[in-house]
């Protein structure tokens, strides 16, 4: 445990497979973690790992005062009711404490919530292996001076961390991220199936690939688990569809026209959908083409 954090008091709600990942990273950096999440089990996990767990949001907030409350939850919808809902943070928050939102969370939402509340939209990529190897590109949206009082904290948590400018900058940033993840995935699912198709082996294609300008995370990450058919949700494809639908909310906002991103929208609603996948990492994409 190192003493970065020595001194900081933060409060995280939240603690799924990133946020359990990014609540202990701060916790042996010596910050004092004050957490709450709805399921007991992950609060217990928690415990036994030292932190102090809150009996409910608004006793969390009161007793994190001015200081940063990490939040690290899965849609716009859970994000509004934890700190703005019935029984939520701000029946206890201080009106100078920071916000720092981990998740994926609508654009014109979070512009909203900045608002009402200091806020900070830090949305990542790297997924759960960069959360646990504390290696996540954060891209963060807001004021200098909220950016600023985040920074330390983030730096734990991320390798790469970005002010991307004002309120809502971070999530633009990460849905434009999730627009190459969804698509390159799909892409990389086609190719491996057109190879196996063809009868030339895709785990030999995925490994000519690598090297050439075919080559990419996806392609190396989550076409090793196309090969092997290993589905265990490090992402969950209910998460990507989440994302796939933030996207084309935001690109109908800016006027965007863009036939790839319906169809790849038209791809994940029939992945979760139609074929019940939705629990099955992203990478499981591929079966759609393997059933045809």
């Amino acid at each position: 445990m190192s003493n970065a954090l020595r001194g900081h008091k933060l409060g995280f709600v939240g603690l799924g497979n990133m946020g359990r990942a990014n609540a202990r990273h701060l916790h042996e950096a010596g910050a004092q973690m004050l957490v709450w999440n709805r399921s007991a089990a992950a609060l217990h996990g928690a415990a036994q790992m030292g932190m102090a767990c809150a009996a409910n949001l608004p006793s969390l907030a009161r007793q994190i005062g001015s200081g940063v409350i990490f939040i690290n939850l899965t849609t716009t919808a859970v994000v509004e009711e934890v700190v703005f809902g019935p029984g939520g943070l701000h029946e206890g928050l201080h009106p100078d404490a920071l916000i720092v939102d981990m998740g994926t969370t609508a654009v014109e939402a979070t512009r909203r919530f900045a608002a009402k509340q200091p806020w900070l939209d830090a949305p990542v990529s790297g997924g759960q292996v960069g959360a646990e190897a504390a290696s996540l590109t954060i891209m963060a949206g807001g004021s200098h001076e909220n950016f600023q009082r985040a920074l330390p904290l983030l730096q734990v948590l991320g390798s790469r961390v970005t002010h991307m400018g004002p309120s809502g900058s971070g999530q633009v940033t990460k849905l434009a991220n999730q627009l190459i993840v969804a698509q390159t995935i799909d892409a990389v699912a086609q190719a491996l199936n057109l190879a196996q198709r063809s009868g030339v082996d895709p785990a030999l294609v995925r490994e000519a690939l690598l090297g050439g300008f075919a080559e990419s995370r996806i392609l190396q990450l989550h076409g090793q688990r196309m090969v092997e058919g290993r589905f265990a949700p490090g992402g969950r494809s209910v998460l990507q569809l989440k994302d796939v639908r933030l996207m084309c909310e935001l690109a109908q906002d800016v006027g965007l026209q863009s036939p790839t991103l319906a169809n790849s929208l038209a791809q994940w609603e029939k992945m979760v959908h139609e074929k019940g996948l939705g629990e099955l990492d992203h990478s499981a994409l591929i079966r759609l083409y393997q059933d045809n």
